[in-house]
């Protein structure tokens, strides 16, 4: 039996080390050459060089909210921080909702310990790993869940560690991996 194509490109590895950065390095690349780029990302906020939370951000409409906080009132607490569920799924999944419909390429930044408390973010995870859309994502790297173990299992997903040594070109193996899949597509529509 023929092993399935990938189409589910995601990194991993320690806090800080610029998994989010290879995935934006990728998606600006290819949506300088045409792609439509959508889904959500989650960065770090620092106030006076104190991280106080991680906002999170819609990648094509550039909607902003919180993920999680550390003065968030209320929401499942995950260290220091409540996690604020309504941006979550007001933002971050409706984004990756609206990117299924209308992108080329879903971005989710990330499958983690904070989004895996919202059951929306987990049914709009199951959307996209049954959809034949491209996946650009990060996968938190101490995070143990049956959705991680699933997608970890799959023979159409590859997942790659970031680390000092390829953190500067890792996305453009990714960049060079995800043509590979989008120019298959168009060849399979064209002969269609």
């Amino acid at each position: 039996m023929a092993q399935p194509k990938k189409r589910l490109f995601f990194v991993t590895g320690r806090p800080g080390i610029g998994k989010t950065t290879v995935i934006m390095n990728a998606t600006d690349e290819l949506r300088k050459r045409g792609y439509i780029v959508g889904g959500m990302v989650t960065r770090e906020v620092r106030e006076k060089g104190t991280r106080i939370g991680f906002e999170i951000v819609d990648v094509n409409k550039g909607q902003k909210g919180w993920l999680a906080h550390t003065n968030q009132p209320a929401g499942p607490q995950v260290g220091k921080y409540r996690v604020n569920l309504d941006d979550l799924d007001r933002i971050g999944v409706a984004a990756i909702r609206d990117a299924l419909v209308t992108a080329d390429i879903v971005v989710i930044d990330e499958i983690g310990p904070m989004e895996l408390f919202s059951s929306k973010f987990r049914q709009v995870m199951n959307d996209v790993l049954s959809s034949d859309r491209t996946v650009l994502g990060v996968i938190h790297h101490k995070t143990r869940d049956p959705l991680i173990d699933s997608i970890k299992k799959r023979g159409d997903a590859e997942i790659v560690e970031v680390h000092l040594r390829n953190r500067d070109s890792l996305h453009n193996v990714i960049i060079e991996r995800v043509l590979e899949v989008l120019d298959e597509k168009k060849r399979a529509k064209k002969d269609v």
